[in-house]
């Protein structure tokens, strides 16, 4: 069963959250696509955490018995990678290590549906992130997605993420102009990111790894979804804030910042309306 979502979080809140991602040092396992994965390895890297790129089966299992956390991120789904999920997938339910699942471009074709709702069946994950589209798909809600963008108006996403949620038990994180973070008991609205996020590819996987880097040092999955976004958004408003040209050194600017907060850096925010209880 999910604890309840914070009603708010402070600058000491997320330093916390933070510092155990620094005691800890999670080794934090993607099974990711190709076209990402140096980013995510990278931005794991950033948040203190030990990226591993473990995706073949065979060597994704025997990976798993000593990872913190696992990301599955469906952007690409060769047969070989697919069966690397459920094997490690059955590692980690073994063991008891949390998985997060990114369901990269669900409801663009029948086959990637066809993937997440096999290892929906076959696992249980404690974190789901996906854009609004994506979510909506997993959840049975109409939806478009074209490639593995959203497209369209979503007014009901709370409720598509709290469905999710309901039927899954895992935390929902919605990811749009504003993210929704929801259970199957309530959905909170988190206002923070950049309009520049959007122009660089591979910002979503980041927030996968992000949050799979959250979980991976703390027993919430709701405090490891909340903390693990609004830390995210605050890094791209940061990443703005500093000189760049376009959408390229922006997403240099997004990893120099992340590489630079700090428990030091967050504790004394006033993170006052960032989180709103919307349901």
């Amino acid at each position: 069963m999910a604890s309840p979502l914070p009603a708010a979080v402070s600058g000491d809140d997320l330093a916390s959250s933070l510092e155990a991602i620094g005691e800890t040092t999670p080794l934090v396992q993607h099974l990711t696509n190709t076209v990402t994965m140096n980013d995510v390895a990278n931005l794991t890297l950033h948040w203190d955490a030990l990226p591993v790129m473990a995706d073949s089966p065979g060597d994704a299992g025997e990976m798993a018995a000593g990872a913190a956390a696992l990301l599955f991120n469906t952007g690409q789904v060769p047969e070989g990678k697919v069966e690397a999920m459920h094997e490690a997938g059955a590692t980690a339910a073994d063991r008891d290590i949390p998985v997060v699942l990114d369901p990269v471009g669900v409801g663009a074709t029948p086959t990637r549906k066809a993937v997440a709702e096999a290892l929906l069946e076959d696992l249980e994950f404690s974190i789901i992130k996906g854009n609004y589209g994506e979510i909506s798909a997993l959840a049975g809600v109409e939806a478009e997605v074209r490639g593995v963008e959203s497209v369209g108006e979503y007014a009901e996403i709370e409720d598509a993420a709290q469905s999710l949620a309901d039927a899954t038990g895992a935390t929902v994180v919605a990811s749009g102009v504003e993210d929704v973070v929801a259970t199957a008991d309530e959905a909170v609205r988190i206002t923070a990111g950049h309009e520049r996020l959007s122009e660089v590819v591979g910002t979503g996987c980041m927030l996968g790894a992000t949050l799979a880097t959250f979980r991976g040092a703390l027993e919430d999955a709701t405090t490891a979804a909340v903390h693990g976004t609004l830390a995210f958004g605050l890094a791209g408003e940061r990443a703005a804030e500093r000189d760049h040209n376009g959408p390229e050194s922006y997403r240099t600017n997004f990893h120099d910042t992340v590489a630079g907060l700090s428990p030091e850096t967050v504790s004394d925010l006033d993170l006052e309306n960032r989180i709103e209880h919307v349901a």
